[in-house]
């Protein structure tokens, strides 16, 4: 896999105002040079030196997974200084309008969400509004629980201001949940970090740090849960991705929520997620930033 970035032909159609509707087109970013380099600035929070050729073995696993299930992976190519970018899903959104670039509560990621909102805009996908200073919002922080229902987390990486803004760039129907301090900076818990819906009536969730009033939603809205056990919390058991209904990426290592997953009747497949994932605390939500979901 080179990691080169895709010629600029304009996409057909865009959006992805689901969690769950069947993933037809996404875009990653193959870890390189920074991601390598990582380590080296506590700044950026990873737990050890990176191993870069297994870094990259897993992130083509990840995606040689997604291709096999019928997702057509576009890589961004990116040889900057940002090592998170290779978790695409935190800097930029893409909804049916178009993309709504963030600004991350994180200073090391800020200017990702430029190579993005360029990526994109090169192939005829606008820019629909922008995230502005006092505000900071990480894309890990928000969620479509229905096409018409908006959630975001209020964490230490998206802010008061943040969340307004998004909600006014969203429209409609936008729930606001406060997420836990839990252990602070050093191990960040963003609102994916708690929940992964998997289907239109299931979701995998760690409910120590579920937040009560999405809790409650979910029960509203006839969502089973799935727990999470506390050992696998931070193997990355919660940050699931669906490909579409029912049919989940997972990473490795995490038996008890595959055996509830499957016992719930859903088809799983498993990467391994040690360099690009608990290294780097990054689960395979994180790793693809959906560009259209079919719904």
């Amino acid at each position: 896999m080179s990691g080169q970035p895709d010629a600029p032909v304009p996409f057909a159609a865009y959006g992805a105002r689901s969690m769950t509707a069947p993933l037809l087109d996404v875009l990653v970013q193959r870890p390189g040079g920074a991601f390598g380099r990582a380590f080296d600035d506590p700044a950026h929070g990873f737990l050890h030196p990176v191993d870069l050729e297994r870094a990259q073995r897993e992130h083509d696993a990840f995606t040689g997974l997604l291709r096999r299930l019928g997702v057509v992976v576009h890589e961004l190519g990116s040889g900057g200084p940002h090592p998170d970018l290779t978790y695409a899903y935190d800097p930029l959104l893409v909804t049916d309008r178009g993309t709504i670039p963030l600004r991350s509560g994180k200073p090391t990621r800020r200017g990702e969400e430029g190579e993005l909102e360029r990526w994109m805009g090169a192939r005829g996908i606008p820019t629909l509004g922008r995230i502005g200073a006092p505000g900071t919002v990480d894309g890990g922080d928000t969620f479509w629980l229905r096409p018409d229902l908006f959630c975001i987390g209020r964490t230490l990486r998206t802010n008061e201001a943040g969340a307004r803004q998004l909600a006014g760039i969203v429209g409609g129907d936008v729930r606001v949940f406060d997420v836990p301090f839990w252990r602070g900076p050093a191990e960040l818990v963003h609102l994916l970090s708690v929940v992964s819906p998997v289907a239109d009536d299931l979701a995998v969730v760690y409910l120590p740090l579920l937040p009560v009033g999405l809790w409650a939603l979910l029960g509203d809205l006839g969502i089973r849960l799935i727990g999470v056990p506390d050992e696998e919390f931070a193997t990355l058991g919660c940050n699931v991705l669906a490909v579409r209904p029912g049919v989940c990426v997972v990473a490795g290592g995490n038996p008890a929520t595959r055996r509830a997953l499957e016992a719930a009747g859903c088809e799983v497949h498993a990467y391994p997620a040690q360099e690009i994932g608990i290294n780097g605390s990054g689960g395979p939500t994180c790793l693809a930033r959906p560009i259209l979901r079919h719904a």
